[in-house]
């Protein structure tokens, strides 16, 4: 998920300007939580990541039988993973210290983070509209569930999560912040230091940040969150009815794996848009800084459970394509056939 912290949104350094110089919230619990999470738990998930998605795309590669629309999906999905673990561990040693590469490499790992995001959950609204139309309007389901069609969605899919990226790749920038050279030359006269530079959104006026503030979490939980929640929501429930009706629940082998890839999407980002919308709602309040450090130690756990789905969506995806292989012997006259779910 995009990391979005207040100290993201301090876009102009002429927003000290006007102002005594006032030592900002150091933070110090919630900086010794990101020095646990950041060389520790990270690098797990991005380890486990990077093998377990590397495995669904060797294994598409290598499967003969005929790829179908979920097949593609979940292809793409191990590739947004994919990007995601390999973009984070650069991210992460760039945050723990100075950013030290530059202005090329802060706005390529952060848009390439933020298209993973967009794209990754767009992908599963796909499945989930995938299995809605193979189940509940399976008459039609052939003739909309094509290799050529899956391929086309994908790419707007792409598209899409680049051009919700679009603000990520501009206003991220490589800079050392003027207020952090004055609260050190204010503690300490000729002291000598190593520039710190950060990779930050940072915007030319004031303005345009405090609306930021609520955009770019906003289109996130809209458009990264909640829009596929509610596509989710009711395709299942829809396809739910309809088994439960047809009395034939067992022989949708692959439903169970596809609905537990959803069950995973909720747990690991719902912690995390809960919290990022109630910091959104509350961001121009004024809090203490013990309130403000809460809600960042918070942000911190919950994005990193959210980081957890690149780990655990190969494992269903791996489950879900050994099952289907599997012949289906419970099929009934009359019937959907197995091949129409998959």
């Amino acid at each position: 998920m995009e990391d979005l912290s207040q100290s993201d949104f301090n876009f102009s350094d002429n927003y000290y300007e006007d102002y005594d110089v006032v030592e900002p919230c150091s933070y110090t619990s919630n900086r010794s939580l990101e020095q646990v999470m950041g060389p520790y738990v990270h690098s797990i998930i991005c380890i486990l990541g990077f093998l377990g998605n590397s495995l669904v795309i060797v294994t598409y590669a290598c499967y003969k039988r005929t790829k179908s629309m979920t097949d593609i999906f979940l292809l793409n999905v191990a590739i947004a993973d994919l990007l995601f673990v390999l973009a984070l561990p650069l991210i992460v040693y760039n945050e723990m210290s100075s950013w030290s590469m530059g202005q090329w490499a802060c706005k390529l790992l952060r848009g390439t983070y933020s298209v993973n995001l967009y794209s990754g959950m767009l992908l599963l609204a796909c499945i989930s509209t995938d299995r809605y139309i193979a189940i509940v309007q399976a008459r039609r389901s052939f003739r909309l569930r094509s290799q050529f069609y899956s391929r086309i969605i994908c790419i707007i899919v792409w598209v899409c999560a680049i051009l919700l990226s679009v603000p990520t790749f501009v206003f991220y920038h490589w800079y050392e912040p003027s207020h952090t050279r004055d609260i050190i030359m204010m503690h300490e006269e000729n002291i000598t230091f190593s520039p710190h530079y950060v990779c930050e959104f940072k915007f030319s006026d004031n303005g345009t940040a405090a609306r930021s503030k609520i955009t770019i979490p906003s289109t996130q939980l809209a458009v990264g969150f909640f829009l596929p929640l509610l596509i989710m929501i009711f395709c299942y429930t829809a396809v739910i009815i309809v088994l439960l009706r047809a009395k034939n629940f067992q022989r949708h082998k692959g439903l169970q794996f596809v609905l537990a890839v959803v069950a995973v999407f909720i747990i690991c980002h719902l912690p995390y848009n809960i919290t990022l919308l109630y910091d959104t709602v509350k961001i121009f309040d004024q809090h203490t800084c013990k309130a403000s450090e809460t809600m960042q130690m918070a942000k911190t756990v919950t994005q990193t459970i959210a980081y957890l789905h690149c780990c655990l969506n190969p494992v269903f995806v791996c489950l879900y394509w050994g099952e289907v292989q599997k012949p289906d012997q419970g099929n009934r006259p009359g019937g959907p056939k197995s091949r129409d779910i998959k």
